[in-house]
């Protein structure tokens, strides 16, 4: 009977990182299986991962793993994520992140293989914080890098991948994506300001100002008109 439950409590996760890898191959975040997503069902200590190496549109909800904090399965017979290590530690590091979203966008990519963080070239990249940090390289699935990950992010929204790709989280998949895809747009920016000469970086105090005024941005009450 439990084991019936645990199915249908992820039933609605696992739809939505069916949904979400669509997402990232139509946003152009990744191509054919790269990158990953998962969600934190916190109430029950389980995770839902999308499996390792299907390609996005041939994923089914049933395809999505099931594991435990302690990356045991609990559900599906297909491996998780090779990443699942660092989906995992960043869930035990930060009691706010609920959703990850790992890319390979080609933007975020490019400059995580230069080893550039991304400044405050544009007030956007508050959705990650006053800049996107960048974890050193480790080979990709390692404890090291699931640990070079958590030494890095600290309490940003997004942090780049050192010849990898870039890393979004937050408290449920929609934000988790709009960090990742906001984040993309400020790389390419800063990519093609690069390109014509030493961009002009927002300030501080304005950064401060931005990011305080992003906790308020967007519809945050539906009973008020």
């Amino acid at each position: 009977m439990r084991r019936q439950e645990v199915v249908m409590l992820m039933l609605q996760q696992r739809q939505q990182i069916v949904d979400y890898g669509l997402k990232m191959i139509r946003s152009g975040l990744t191509t054919g299986s790269g990158g990953n997503l998962s969600i934190l069902s916190a109430a029950d200590n389980l995770i839902a991962i999308s499996p390792s190496g299907i390609d996005y549109h041939d994923v089914t909800a049933a395809d999505v793993v099931v594991v435990n904090r302690a990356g045991q399965r609990v559900e599906g017979e297909r491996k998780p994520s090779s990443e699942l290590g660092f989906h995992l530690a960043l869930y035990t590091a930060r009691e706010d992140i609920t959703t990850i979203v790992h890319t390979h966008s080609v933007y975020a990519t490019t400059l995580a293989c230069l080893h550039w963080e991304i400044p405050a070239v544009h007030y956007l990249v508050a959705f990650s914080g006053d800049k996107v940090p960048l974890a050193p390289y480790a080979t990709f699935g390692s404890a090291e890098l699931a640990d070079n990950i958590i030494a890095s992010i600290g309490s940003y929204n997004a942090v780049l991948l050192a010849n990898h790709g870039l890393v979004a989280v937050g408290k449920d998949m929609k934000s988790s994506f709009n960090v990742a895809e906001e984040i993309e747009l400020v790389a390419r920016i800063y990519y093609q300001a690069k390109s014509l000469g030493q961009p002009v970086l927002v300030d501080a105090e304005e950064m401060t100002r931005v990011t305080e005024k992003f906790c308020s941005y967007g519809q945050q009450d539906k009973s008020t008109s």
